[in-house]
C-alpha cells in the first residue's frame, strides 16, 4: 500500500460485539443515558443467591499468583467440559485454551503452569458456575441449554459469541469481586440490539430475559430485556 493511501473499510480489523460494548462505548452511551449509577444499583438490589454453593473464599483466590481473569478463563474451560460430561481433570489443556483466549487482551500475563491454590480456586468456581446451571436448567426441563450462542455482527462488526442461553433466556457469565456494573448491562443490551436486527431481518427468535451470574460470589440476577431496554432508554420502544 502505497503511502499516504487508506485502508479500504473491508479491510478493516472487525471488533466483536463484546469489545465494541467494552471499548468503544459512545454510540450505546447516545442510546442508553440512563445506565448510569442509579439504574444499576436498582438492578443490583435483585441479585440473590442458590442454596447449596459456596462463594469461592478471597483468601483461596489470594493463594493463586494468576491474574484473575486468567484465574477465572481457567475456570471457564473447567466448566465447559464438565457441562459435557468430562469429569477428567487435564489442566495442562485447560491452561492451553485460557491462554489462548487471553492472549487476544493486550495486558494478558500467560503462565507456563499451574500450582495447587491456581487449581483449587479454578475448580471451586468452575464446579460453581455448573451447579449454577444445572439449578436454572431444572427449572426449564424441555430446553436445551446453548454454550456460545451466535452474535451476529450483521456486516457491521465481527460476529461473536455469548456465554449460554436457555430457551429465551440469554446468559452471561461474569466472575468480579463486585456487583454487576454498567459495564455488563450495556454488553448483554449489545448483544440484544444485534440478535434483535437480525431476527427482523430472519423472522426468528430473540431473547426476552437477561440472566447475569458470578459463580465466583454465588450471584445472580434476571430481568426482562423489556424492562432493561426501556429503563436504560429513557422509554424508547425497540425499533
Amino acid at each position: 500500500m502505497k503511502a499516504g493511501q487508506k485502508m479500504p473499510l473491508s479491510r478493516l480489523p472487525r471488533r466483536d460485539p463484546r469489545t465494541v460494548a467494552r471499548d468503544i462505548p459512545g454510540v450505546l452511551d447516545v442510546l442508553f443515558p440512563r445506565l448510569t449509577g442509579g439504574l444499576v444499583s436498582s438492578l443490583n438490589k435483585k441479585m440473590f443467591s442458590f442454596e447449596g454453593i459456596t462463594a469461592v473464599p478471597e483468601s483461596l483466590i489470594k493463594k493463586s499468583n494468576l491474574q484473575k481473569a486468567m484465574l477465572f478463563e481457567l475456570a471457564s474451560a473447567r466448566a465447559e467440559d464438565l457441562l459435557r460430561g468430562i469429569f477428567s481433570e487435564n489442566w495442562t489443556e485447560y491452561l492451553r485454551l485460557a491462554s489462548i483466549r487471553q492472549q487476544k487482551h493486550y495486558d494478558a500475563q500467560i503462565p507456563t503452569s499451574l500450582n495447587e491454590w491456581d487449581i483449587k480456586a479454578a475448580e471451586h468456581a468452575a464446579k460453581n458456575l455448573v451447579t449454577i446451571l444445572e439449578i436454572v436448567k431444572g427449572q426449564y426441563p424441555t430446553t436445551s441449554l446453548e454454550h456460545s450462542p451466535l452474535i451476529p455482527g450483521l456486516g457491521w462488526i465481527a460476529s461473536g459469541h455469548g456465554d449460554f442461553s436457555l430457551g429465551s433466556i440469554l446468559i452471561e457469565v461474569k466472575h468480579t469481586e463486585q456487583n454487576f456494573r454498567s459495564g455488563d448491562f450495556r454488553q448483554v443490551l449489545m448483544y440484544w440490539l444485534l440478535r434483535y436486527a437480525r431476527a427482523v431481518e430472519k423472522s426468528s427468535d430473540v431473547w426476552s430475559e437477561v440472566m447475569l451470574i458470578n459463580p465466583r460470589r454465588n450471584a445472580a440476577l434476571i430481568v426482562s430485556f423489556n424492562y432493561l431496554l426501556k429503563s436504560a432508554s429513557a422509554q424508547l420502544n425497540q425499533i
